[in-house]
């Protein structure tokens, strides 16, 4: 695993506990040596976790659409792509990562990670996602669980998604999973 999307928003909500959450998801991917995809945002949880990544040496890719630059501001000191549109610059962030995060965030975050899913469920991709704030996140788990168990998600598709309280923890999963799904497609292109 080389880059991190991370999914979140680009206000601070209401609780003061979700701006040390991204602060520490920042640290925690920038120490672990990899790059952390955004959506190039200042403000809010996205511009915390930006920050911190680069207070702590870490590589930064921020992907804005132009229209959005006077309305969230464009973080300094990121590698900055900017797109026309928020489908570009979507597409843009699901192609640099090799895993997702999510924090908390609205409905923009929100609209991400069901686009994230949906391509799951059509084989666009296998990338493991990991939700973090398991409080904030567990009506969705919930909801996910249920659409599962009513037979529009398949299995395949929510086994990728994991829930947790901490980002080390989440970090941990995803590392995990890309190795285990990197070796899996090394064996099946083994010559027989």
């Amino acid at each position: 695993m080389r880059s991190i999307c991370l999914f979140c928003g680009s206000g601070a909500g209401r609780d003061p506990a979700f701006t040390g959450l991204a602060r520490e998801t920042g640290r925690l991917i920038a120490r672990a040596g990899l790059r952390l995809v955004y959506g190039g945002a200042e403000n809010g949880l996205m511009g915390e976790a930006a920050r911190a990544a680069l207070a702590e040496g870490g590589q930064v890719l921020g992907v804005i659409p132009e229209f959005l630059i006077p309305l969230e501001g464009a973080q300094e000191g990121v590698e900055l792509r900017i797109t026309a549109t928020l489908a570009s610059r979507k597409a843009m962030l699901m192609s640099e990562a090799d895993a997702f995060l999510i924090l908390p965030g609205g409905a923009g975050t929100l609209e991400e990670v069901f686009d994230m899913i949906m391509q799951r469920q059509h084989s666009l991709h296998a990338k493991p996602a990991a939700f973090v704030g398991a409080d904030f996140w567990s009506p969705l788990e919930a909801l996910l669980a249920h659409v599962g168990e009513a037979g529009f998600a398949d299995a395949g598709v929510l086994e990728g998604l994991s829930f947790h309280h901490d980002p080390q923890s989440a970090l941990n999963t995803l590392t995990a999973m890309t190795a285990e799904a990197s070796a899996a497609n090394a064996g099946a292109r083994a010559p027989s």
